[in-house]
């Protein structure tokens, strides 16, 4: 053939039920895994089978059901593993939650809030798929965004910020205690990626001392945040946000040298400075200097997860309230104690699939904006992950950022629940937007 033949003008694709059937399949069996843990952690510690275990049923299948029908509604071609894998998360965490919840000291009930919270983070979840109904419209705002992220950053440092286990990370406004910085995150992903669209290609063709400046303000606003606050989690996080989307965006590995070199520099300055910084990096490297103090969460943690062995102690049957904070700094320590090796690594491999679909979604993105949001996004829950994880089997310090979905917390998992949304979103939008086509060459 000599002449140029030409595909047919592409249509948009027709929204598929078949991603929502996988995903209701897998909701469906971890419906059962949830119940089942529950039930089996409640005959471990009092050998009777609890007595709301129907209304549990109800609710957790309630709120399992109303969100897959909102991402069937909002979402029909998202990704269909990302959900289930949070609400599996989600669910073993609240459990564990529910476990621990009866040896707290205070009477708190803590099943019972993080329900709550749970049924908030479902309902911003829906929220965001409803609001945001295309996510290049966020660009739009992303000096607003990025103005709103720098200002919730520094809520804390207001009058209404509190200081809670030497971390100024908390805002009291009446009743209700939140982190502003849960949230600032996300306003800080969508920034930075929405600024280096524009700035990436000045960025990989030259590199010039005022090319520098973004990277060198994020190494100031996380110092910043670690000297004010106190909280070397969310400085950690929201400095590697922005070297990693600096590195996607210009593909030049020398941001991540300069990156690391500049957070080693500022946590060696915050070592010296700092005795809170300190003592945790000494409890780190040498906990049993210190068992009764700086070293003793460790030093538990670490006795926890060695009864638990390869398949637990059994639901109910550890005694992982011996770990303080367990039910947020430190419940994967909790999971390794009752389910062992086995729970732990199921843990881990929900969160490498979260982060695989939403690093699928990045590389299958052809807008530069959506790729650099989804990398974006996706680095907040595994780096978030990454961190926990690692400083509770002491291999770095431990920083306070709880596990995204298993932790108690109401900021943290409402903002997690958003993140999730803007991945569905953003994953919806690739599958049903129709592919360019042009002139093929003949055969």
């Amino acid at each position: 053939m000599t002449a140029v033949e030409r595909r047919p003008a592409a249509r948009p694709r027709v929204a598929s039920l078949r991603p929502r059937r996988v995903e209701l399949g897998l909701i469906a069996l971890i419906a059962i895994v949830v119940v089942s843990a529950y039930g089996l952690a409640s005959l471990g510690e009092s050998a009777s089978v609890p007595a709301d275990i129907g209304p549990f049923l109800a609710w957790m299948l309630g709120l399992f059901f109303f969100v897959h029908l909102a991402v069937r509604r909002f979402a029909a071609n998202a990704d269909p593993v990302l959900l289930p894998m949070a609400l599996l998360l989600n669910g073993i965490g609240y459990v564990m939650i529910a476990r621990l919840s009866e040896d707290v000291e205070d009477g708190s009930d803590l099943a019972g809030l993080q329900s709550v919270w749970t049924a908030v983070g479902i309902v911003a979840f829906v929220a965001t798929l409803v609001f945001v109904p295309r996510i290049r419209m966020l660009a739009q705002y992303r000096y607003l965004l990025g103005v709103a992220g720098l200002g919730l950053l520094a809520l804390p440092l207001l009058p209404i910020g509190v200081e809670i286990n030497g971390a100024r990370i908390w805002v009291s406004i009446g009743p209700v205690n939140f982190q502003p910085g849960e949230f600032a995150k996300i306003a800080l992903a969508i920034f930075f990626a929405s600024y280096l669209v524009d700035a990436r290609e000045l960025i990989k063709t030259r590199i010039e001392l005022r090319d520098l400046a973004p990277i060198g303000a994020a190494w100031a606003a996380s110092v910043g945040v670690m000297v004010l606050e106190r909280d070397l989690g969310s400085s950690m996080l929201v400095f590697a946000l922005f070297v990693v989307l600096m590195w996607v965006a210009t593909e030049r590995t020398l941001f991540l040298g300069l990156g690391a070199g500049l957070f080693l520099a500022g946590g060696v300055v915050a070592f010296r400075t700092f005795s809170h910084v300190e003592r945790r990096i000494d409890g780190w490297l040498d906990p049993w200097a210190d068992p009764q103090d700086g070293g003793f969460q460790i030093i538990q943690a670490t006795y926890s997860m060695a009864e638990g062995g390869l398949t637990g102690t059994g639901l109910g049957r550890g005694e992982p309230d011996r770990v303080p904070f367990a039910e947020t700094d430190f419940i994967f320590a909790a999971i390794g104690e009752e389910m062992g090796l086995a729970g732990t690594t199921a843990i881990l491999m929900a969160f490498l699939l979260v982060i695989g679909s939403g690093l699928r979604i990045a590389i299958r993105a052809t807008r530069p904006f959506e790729k650099l949001l989804a990398v974006g996004l996706t680095t907040l829950l595994g780096i978030q992950a990454f961190i926990i994880m690692g400083g509770v089997v002491r291999l770095i310090p431990l920083t306070g950022i709880t596990l995204p979905f298993v932790s108690y917390g109401g900021s943290a998992l409402v903002s997690n629940y958003v993140v999730l949304a803007l991945l569905m979103r953003l994953s919806h939008e690739q599958r049903t937007r129709p592919t360019t086509t042009g002139p093929v060459a003949p055969r």
